[in-house]
């Protein structure tokens, strides 16, 4: 089976519109999707990085917030990871079209699985 890819990095920002001018202007990303939330979504061609507006009354702290991989068969990673020593894969219940499922490794970190990637929805 091929080997999933790293392609998604998601960092929860007070100023996710001034972070996202920052990563063009220093390191000519480009931003490839932008919701009336805040959030940017941002690529160097291959990476996506995803700005998300941090919440005051959410629950998740400033910075890293999970990160995301591509995978060529997502039934059979998904069916792979439900029997390591970690919680079976869910479907992502949000809206947005990036990823399929969110799955946790052994220390509880939070990845996305997805099939078809992380560019522009």
């Amino acid at each position: 089976m091929p080997r999933p890819r790293l392609r998604h990095l998601a960092l929860y920002a007070r100023r996710p519109d001034k972070l996202a001018t920052f990563y063009q202007e220093h390191f000519g990303m480009e931003v490839i999707h932008s919701d009336p939330e805040g959030n940017h979504f941002l690529s160097d061609g291959y990476l996506t990085l995803a700005l998300l507006k941090h919440q005051m009354e959410g629950e998740a702290p400033l910075g890293m917030n999970h990160f995301g991989f591509q995978v060529d068969d997502l039934p059979a990673t998904c069916a792979t990871l439900a029997h390591a020593d970690v919680e079976e894969p869910q479907r992502r219940a949000s809206l947005r079209p990036f990823a399929e499922y969110r799955a946790t490794d052994p220390e509880g970190n939070w990845f996305d699985l997805s099939e078809h990637g992380y560019g522009v929805p």
